[in-house]
């Protein structure tokens, strides 16, 4: 029987970052995973995968609209499905194969196989028992089922995020069940590989929780690029054969049924803690109702020596939190002072133009019946951005009326996902906008936007 200070359990980028760090900290460290691969869903079907496919069809993209526009001449390239699949494939191999390294650099031990805790203080991987002093839960979360609805998955014809990323061959029409941000840009990349999109979403707007500027710019933008959309519409069952799918769905405003047929049908309506096998119930660990695991301020759950992070636990269900709170829970452990800021954790979503946002949104400052001003600025106005075709979006900052606080940031145009970071470290240390505003940013950059954006919670912007 092995004996470590810590096992975590799961090797995603929560998983994989808490045990580094504990490594790192002089803590005898192992991790628990049942794939293959490390790097949890995160980097073999998820977000790495995933980017590697919007950047192809991206690509694609420019060399059919804007290449000639540029004086680059020439036919158009044609799609080899199967390369590109192998590029997503060498790319998902290049980063689990660095999380191996990192291992072996930190003398973590992987305990191949899938784990349960039969006690405090003891991991079961296999037929093997192996001690711990600090247990940690990062186990994820999986996709969830399509609520309400009569739909069986098969990863061919009806996907998940999974089988979407290694469709046999590229679908004539696909619905998108669900306009978040995985069916958006998984139907993103189709839409720009030729294939006809819908999405059906079920609220009003796309995009929940987001911007609602943010939400119709983006949605007129992905309609602009061929993606069309069926709102306030309530999916009531796909039926399948072995090439072709049936869903129908039902609109909330009149309750009229209507049937649609597609090559694929893409079910993305979020995911849900990944738990299962772990022997949660008979540890009595406390869960919520919503299948997350509960803890307090420091991811300690209620059983003494077992903690939780990721997707398992309260929170957004994003890569980056979990990474930070398995830094935060690995120096707790040691005896140090974990910290997550979470009014400050960055949404990005990676189409393009890329969307990004951090900090709180106009309805729930007035929700919280907070004074506040706006700064907004086009990315029309910005010269980088219009000298490589992407004018489209704006950045509108949100500051405190009184205090000039930053209070949050909304960007959809180029490099969002970047851009958005000078925000959150400003945010980080309670600047104002004004602080944003008086930085020098270098010319041209799309940076420019986002200062422009805090100039105008103040004069004004100088380009518009």
């Amino acid at each position: 029987m092995a004996q470590y200070d810590v096992i975590v359990i799961g090797a995603g980028p929560g998983g994989y970052v808490a045990a580094i760090r504990c490594a790192q900290l002089g803590l005898k460290t192992a991790c628990v995973e049942g794939r293959e691969t490390l790097g949890g869903t995160c980097l073999n079907v998820g977000c790495i995968p995933s980017k590697a496919l919007l950047h192809a069809s991206h690509q694609l993209h420019e060399a059919e609209h804007n290449f000639a526009k540029m004086g680059l001449k020439g036919k158009a390239p044609s799609v080899d499905w199967k390369q590109m699949l192998a590029y997503k494939d060498d790319v998902i191999g290049q980063n689990t194969k660095g999380i191996e390294f990192l291992f072996k650099k930190n003398k973590i031990d992987w305990l191949k196989g899938w784990g349960s805790i039969p006690e405090a203080g003891k991991v079961k991987v296999g037929d093997e028992v192996h001690e711990a002093k600090n247990i940690i839960i990062a186990s994820g979360s999986e996709a969830s089922p399509v609520p309400g609805a009569d739909v069986t998955v098969d990863e061919k014809v009806v996907v998940t995020s999974t089988g979407a990323l290694e469709l046999g061959k590229v679908p004539k029409k696909m619905i998108v069940i669900g306009a978040g941000v995985i069916g958006l840009e998984m139907g993103s990349v189709y839409a720009r590989l030729g294939t006809e999109v819908q999405v059906i979403e079920f609220l009003d707007a796309i995009t929940p929780g987001m911007d609602a500027e943010v939400q119709r710019q983006f949605k007129k933008i992905l309609e602009k690029q061929g993606m069309s959309f069926v709102m306030g519409a309530a999916v009531q069952k796909v039926e399948a054969t072995k090439t072709k799918a049936k869903v129908t769905y039902k609109l909330r405003k009149d309750d009229s049924e209507e049937t649609v047929d597609a090559d694929v049908v893409l079910c993305a309506t979020g995911r849900r803690p990944f738990t299962e096998g772990l022997g949660l119930d008979k540890l009595g660990i406390e869960m919520s109702e919503r299948g997350q695991i509960k803890t307090d301020g420091q991811w300690r759950t209620n059983v003494p020596g077992v903690y939780a992070i990721g997707d398992v636990i309260d929170g957004p269900m994003l890569a980056h939190k979990a990474e930070d709170e398995g830094m935060a829970c690995a120096e707790v452990i040691a005896g140090k002072h974990g910290h997550v800021n979470y009014g400050v954790i960055p949404g990005v979503i990676y189409t393009a133009p890329e969307v990004a946002s951090v900090g709180q949104t106009e309805q729930e400052l007035k929700d919280a019946g907070r004074a506040y001003k706006v700064g907004k600025f086009s990315f029309m106005g910005n010269a980088r951005a219009k000298a490589v075709f992407q004018g489209e979006g704006f950045v509108k900052l949100l500051a405190d009326k009184e205090t000039d606080r930053v209070l949050g940031c909304h960007i959809i145009g180029p490099g969002a996902g970047d851009l958005i970071h000078e925000i959150c470290v400003a945010m980080e240390f309670g600047a104002s906008a004004e602080d944003v505003a008086l930085t020098c940013h270098a010319h041209p950059t799309f940076s420019e936007a986002v200062r422009e954006a805090a100039l105008a919670c103040g004069d004004g912007p100088i380009h518009m």
